[in-house]
Formats: structure tokens, C-alpha cells, sequence
């Protein structure tokens, strides 16, 4: 009679998760979509480099295409045609964040207000950094920092340069914008203070290597375990306590004395905390602050230098290219032995080299999931409310519907054609689109130019001995951001005309 009564519950139990499972598959069954396994999904189909994984299966279920991420329904768009209809037309729909993945110590709550969903709050802060931190005017009041950090670059090249010595341009650009970060977000330099530079490179690399990594609590039942058992559970808790006590380490410096009239972002944040200023609905608290300093830290370390590195590599492989906008730098410059913010405007083919860069290497090559608030149609298609997106931004450059012959490097593709990456063309989205653009284009954009500028104009380029351009490797390392596998190493030189 027993095993009657247990035989009867199984069986309705079964019938139940059947007629659950249909009922929440039926809401994607006109997606196109790969075949998955139980439970883990589509998860084994992501690969080392999922936006290159990604890019493959687009070629056969389209630019519209639905994985089971594990329980995490994921609709993947890759034509600039599908992006436009997300970051445009329906951006409203679906400009939330998901919740950010893995088990936390609340402790460091400011993770989750990070990454905060489109709410009051979040309009707040960006328009606070979009005003202040990021303002044109800003950009250019910290033009002598840039000048002195470049200068110091370019003097430690030129003893290279004197010796025939190699540079790592990989370590080079990351060291060039650390310091122009530090000093002018943070108010701090590493040279006389206690902060040491490899531990701070340690501790970013870190930081956005949890943060793209792959947490099995967000997908699969039990995944917590996983994550424990994998050891990521405990990573991640201590590069947050990491974060932490730099984060901590800023503010005890901002409350020592400083030169008067310097004001960076940690002063303007301390006296809104100050003043008891609103944000949303709520006080700007401490958490708050370790918040914005997250994104200022994390999305603006190593951006710039992954596109310079990335610019260097395709210049190394494409002598003619190379040759091209070191004419046209060095000819607009004549003979001035130091280049301006706005001598850049003039660089127009430098523009085109960047845009080129971007196309091919976006530094963030699937743009940071955004989550549906309620349903909409992308190509005829229904994405229902709380289903994740991600826009293939590495897989639209090489989209052969946009650009002809898409895997060769060619600037003078964008020469007239009008496209910029402020996020109204669809076809190149280093930064993204809709509401959740980065706020910080400008200030990027300028830090490239103006860091590719005096590394072109100061220096002839040489690969070191033995090396040929077809030794030039384009592999990419795995990560959030997409960095190149292999070290860049190059041979400077001081060009025969100076």
C-alpha cells in the first residue's frame, strides 16, 4: 500500500515539473535555439572565449539565438541590425542589470549597488559621473596629468630606444593608465606613498577575473557547492576584502591634508557623503562611494590600454598602416617636440586606425548583460520579461553584412562613412548603446589618442630580432575584458628625422 502512495506522489511530482518545464519552455519556442542537456543547458557550449563560441553559433541559428545558460534563459544577439532593435528601439524594456553572480559576505553590500538595476539610484549616479567625473571640462582640467604621466613614458622609452632594448607595450600602456587613473580619479600617485604598483595591477586583474568568471550558484541548482568545491567561492571573497581595504586605504588618504584647489572624485564623493546628499531614495553612505570607486577602477584600469596594445599589434602587422599615420602625425606636427590634447583633432587618420582597432578587438567583446523588464520582439521574435541578453559586439564586427572583407585591418573603411562610436551606430559599440552607454567615452577616447599619438610620433617601431610580422600572434586571453594573450614586445627607435 506503501509503495502504492509513493509511486502515485513520483508520478505527480513528475507531472508536475513536465507541465512546469513545457510551460516556461513554450515562452521561447520560436527562438532559435541549440540543442541542450539537463540542467547544465547550453553551459558547454560557452568555450575559453564565449563571444567567439557565441560568433560560431550565430553563423548557424542566427543573429537572434536563445541558450539555456543552466535555469538562465539567454538570448544572444550579433548583427547591428538585432543591436539596434535592443539598444534602441527597445531599450527601455530591457536596461536592467541580473543580480551579480556567486554568494557574497554582506558585509561588502556595495557589490550588489555596483551593479544596481535601472532604478532612481542608478540615474542619479550617472548623471553625477556623467557631470563630473567625465565632463569634457574635466577631461581637459586634467590634460597636465596626462602630459606628465606621457612624459614620463616617453623618457623611459627613449633610454630602451638608445640601447635597441625591447618594450613590453603590454605592461607600458597598463602602467601609463594606472597612473593617469590614480592620480586623476583617486588623487593619488604610487611614487612616495605606500601604494606599490604590481600589487595594485594584482589586485585589478584579480578583481576582473572573478567578475568574468563563471560561477555555477547563477546557473545550475546547488551550484554554490561547485563553487566551493572549485575554490572560486573563496577567490572571490578575498578579492573583495581586497577591494576593500584599497578602497579604505583611498578614503584615509582623502581625509589628510592636501594641496588646496585639488579636488578628484574621492574629495567630491567624501563631501557629498558630507553634506548627507541623496541619491534615489536613499543617503550617499560609505558603501556607496566603494561603489562608484568599483566602476571608476574596474571599467576604466585597463580599457584604454587593451585598445592601444591591441592598436600597436595590427600597426606591427600592417607596415603600411603603420607607415600611413606616422606620416600624417608627424607631418601635422613638423618639428614641436611635445603633442597637445587638441593638436589630436587633426589626426584623422589616427581616428580611423582606433576605429579599425575597435572593430576588430573590442576591449569588452559581449557587452555587460542587461536583463528584459517586460516582454518585447527583437526580429519578430519574443524575449519575455527576466530573460538575460547580450549584445555580441565582437561577433557584429565581424559581421560579413556589414563590412566587407571584415577580417582584414583597414582603417580606410571608415574614411567619409560617418560612423563613430558614440553608440549611434550599431555597427562598432566599444562602448555600448542605450542608457547603459558608458558615461566615460570621451575621456577613453582621448586617452588613446593622445597616448598612440606620442608613442607614433616619438618612436619608429621595430620587431625584435629573429621575428617576422607573420610571428605576430592576434590570440586573445579569456576574461571580462579582452586583453591579448601574448605579450606585445617591440623595439623602439628614435626616427632618422629627429
Amino acid at each position: 500500500m506503501i509503495n502504492i502512495w509513493l509511486l502515485s506522489l513520483f508520478f505527480l511530482i513528475f507531472i508536475l515539473l513536465t507541465v512546469f518545464i513545457h510551460k516556461k519552455q513554450r515562452k521561447y519556442q520560436h527562438l532559435p535555439s541549440p540543442p541542450s542537456f539537463p540542467i547544465i543547458g547550453n553551459l558547454h557550449l560557452l568555450g575559453e572565449l564565449p563571444h567567439q563560441s557565441l560568433w560560431r553559433l550565430s553563423k548557424k541559428y542566427g543573429p537572434v539565438m536563445l541558450l539555456k545558460l543552466g535555469r538562465v534563459p539567454t538570448v544572444i544577439v550579433s548583427s547591428s541590425e538585432t543591436a539596434r532593435q535592443v539598444l534602441k528601439l527597445h531599450d527601455i524594456h530591457c536596461c536592467s542589470r541580473p543580480g551579480l553572480a556567486g554568494p557574497r559576505d554582506l558585509s561588502y553590500n556595495y557589490l550588489d549597488i555596483a551593479f544596481s538595476p535601472y532604478d532612481e539610484y542608478w540615474r542619479e549616479v550617472r548623471k553625477l559621473a556623467a557631470q563630473e567625473l567625465f565632463s569634457t571640462k574635466h577631461v581637459h582640467s586634467i590634460q597636465p596629468i596626462k602630459d606628465e604621466e606621457v612624459k614620463k613614458l616617453i623618457d623611459s622609452i627613449a633610454k630602451s630606444a638608445s640601447q635597441q632594448t625591447p618594450v613590453n607595450l603590454n605592461k607600458t600602456f597598463l602602467a601609463l593608465t594606472v597612473s593617469v587613473i590614480c592620480r586623476t580619479a583617486f588623487g593619488v600617485s604610487f611614487e612616495g606613498t605606500v601604494l606599490n604598483s604590481d600589487r595594485f595591477n594584482k589586485l585589478v586583474r584579480e578583481a576582473l577575473e572573478m567578475l568574468g568568471s563563471f560561477s555555477a550558484s547563477d546557473f545550475i541548482p546547488f551550484g554554490s557547492i561547485i563553487d566551493w568545491l572549485t575554490g572560486l567561492q573563496g577567490r572571490r571573497k578575498q578579492s573583495v576584502q581586497d577591494l576593500d581595504a584599497f578602497y579604505e586605504q583611498m578614503i584615509d588618504l582623502h581625509k589628510q591634508e592636501k594641496d588646496e584647489g585639488s579636488v578628484d572624485f574621492v574629495d567630491l564623493l567624501l563631501k557629498l557623503e558630507k553634506e548627507e546628499a541623496v541619491l534615489g531614495n536613499d543617503k550617499l553612505t560609505r558603501n556607496h562611494i566603494k561603489a562608484i570607486l568599483m566602476n571608476v577602477l574596474l571599467a576604466g584600469i585597463d580599457t584604454s590600454a587593451i585598445t592601444m596594445t591591441w592598436a600597436m599589434t595590427e600597426l606591427a602587422r600592417n607596415p603600411r598602416v603603420m607607415k600611413k599615420v606616422q606620416s600624417e602625425i608627424r607631418t601635422q606636427m613638423g618639428k614641436r617636440e611635445r603633442i597637445s590634447l587638441e593638436d589630436t583633432d587633426q589626426f584623422h587618420y589616427l581616428k580611423m586606425v582606433i576605429k579599425e582597432t575597435w572593430r576588430l578587438h573590442p576591449t569588452t567583446p559581449l557587452l555587460l548583460p542587461r536583463e528584459a523588464m517586460s516582454e518585447f520582439e527583437v526580429n519578430g521574435y519574443t524575449i519575455p520579461a527576466k530573460t538575460r541578453l547580450h549584445v555580441n559586439v565582437w561577433a557584429i564586427g565581424r559581421d560579413p553584412d556589414t563590412w566587407k572583407d571584415p577580417e582584414i585591418f583597414l582603417p580606410e573603411r571608415f574614411l567619409d562613412n560617418g560612423i563613430d562610436a558614440k553608440g549611434q551606430h550599431f555597427e562598432l559599440l566599444p562602448f555600448g548603446g542605450g542608457r547603459r552607454i558608458c558615461p566615460a567615452i570621451y575621456m577613453g577616447t582621448t586617452m588613446v589618442e593622445f597616448g598612440l599619438a606620442n608613442m607614433l610620433y616619438h618612436f619608429d617601431w621595430k620587431l625584435p630580432e629573429g621575428m617576422t610580422v607573420k610571428d605576430i600572434d592576434i590570440e586573445e586571453a579569456p576574461g571580462l575584458t579582452v586583453n591579448k594573450k601574448n605579450e606585445l614586445i617591440l623595439v623602439p627607435a628614435k626616427p632618422l628625422d629627429n
